[in-house]
């Protein structure tokens, strides 16, 4: 079962996802909470995946929630504010899912975690310690829910961190690994993709233009961390 808590103040945007999530089998919500604190405490004593959450919330906003959370589980958004999208980046998001949620759109957000495109409950690390993962000239394999996908260079978009896991993005599907961005990093070549931010490394290949503190890619708006500004601005130079 996937475990799941709803962190929402509203009374009708709870009764919503409470209803929409009976869609779905293999499912179970463990709490609902209106304001993050209560949130917080239920967190410390119960097992949660997947956390439904309100960006505007009282006494603190979702977003300002998450910079406090030091292991979250994943995260889907839900909001009736469109300006909160880019800055929803810097949290590895799972999804972003306007008011008022239809069940066609929330069906979409569940598939990203449950269906076979996204591998989102990372694997127990080897007895080593580390993933096990050979890179080639072209392509890696890459371990995810006890398979092993060969994924080429040229197919990966952007990966995104997500503290002991990482999301790597491809324009037909997405994986999950349990694995750091450090170690990936060091099997990526490094003439064909950069670090932009402490949770992104971005395929120069992708890059459709870059301005201000963000990099637009296809179908993304990655944001570019401090420390690593110069590097990027580095490929402007080239």
């Amino acid at each position: 079962m996937i475990k799941c808590i709803i962190v929402e103040d509203e009374v009708l945007a709870q009764d919503v996802i409470k209803s929409h999530l009976q869609h779905f089998d293999r499912w179970e919500l463990v709490g609902v909470y209106s304001h993050a604190a209560a949130a917080a405490a239920a967190l410390q004593i119960l097992e949660v995946d997947v956390m439904f959450l309100d960006i505007r919330l009282p006494g603190m906003s979702g977003l300002q929630f998450l910079r406090h959370l030091s292991d979250p589980p994943l995260v889907i958004l839900t909001t009736a504010y469109t300006e909160y999208a880019v800055e929803s980046y810097e949290f590895s998001v799972i999804d972003y899912l306007l008011k008022p949620i239809s069940l066609q759109r929330f069906t979409m957000a569940i598939g990203k975690i449950e269906n076979e495109r996204l591998f989102t409950l990372p694997e127990a690390p080897e007895p080593s310690g580390q993933t096990l993962q050979r890179t080639f000239e072209d392509h890696i394999f890459i371990r995810s829910n006890s398979k092993f996908f060969k994924v080429n260079f040229s197919e990966i978009r952007y990966v995104e961190g997500m503290k002991d896991y990482l999301k790597i993005h491809t324009a037909e599907y997405t994986l999950v690994t349990h694995q750091t961005m450090n170690e990936l990093e060091k099997q990526l070549p490094s003439r064909q993709f950069i670090r932009v931010h402490k949770s992104f490394i971005i395929s120069i290949a992708h890059i459709k233009a870059i301005y201000g503190n963000s990099v637009e890619l296809d179908k993304a708006t990655i944001p570019i961390g401090l420390n690593y500004k110069e590097a990027v601005m580095g490929l402007i130079g080239k």
